[in-house]
């Protein structure tokens, strides 16, 4: 289980790099293409462009404002969970809770699968 995630690791590590070359070699092709004819600038490097993108991303930010989108969809994935869970028995409710246990390798957080007693009555009441 454990190289699972070495393996996983150094795939993702592989696709960020590969991620991040495309976006630094698009941003120096752009520039070196708009930016001389329309302003008379100078024409940049692979590494001048993988600058003004982290530059750009520490300005603008990383994502959409610190969650804006995903976060919006986490909080959505929660709601339609606990409205899920609200509906099942508490021996289906523990039988899906084991089940993805088992599939994602446990949660240090089970916030989103605990439904409380109160919750449940409110619902039913």
């Amino acid at each position: 289980m454990k190289t699972f995630w070495i393996i996983k690791g150094i795939k993702f590590t592989m696709l960020a790099a590969i991620a991040i070359t495309a976006f630094t070699y698009v941003v120096m092709m752009l520039w070196n293409w708009l930016m001389p004819a329309i302003f008379e600038v100078t024409a940049i490097t692979f590494i001048q462009a993988l600058g003004i993108l982290v530059l750009s991303k520490i300005i603008f930010g990383f994502g959409h404002g610190g969650g804006g989108h995903w976060g919006k969809r986490s909080h959505y994935m929660k709601g339609k969970m606990e409205e899920r869970l609200k509906h099942m028995s508490p021996e289906e409710r523990e039988k899906f809770r084991s089940e993805w246990k088992q599939r994602c390798g446990g949660w240090k957080h089970d916030d989103w699968v605990s439904v409380k007693k109160e919750d449940i009555e409110k619902s039913s009441a």
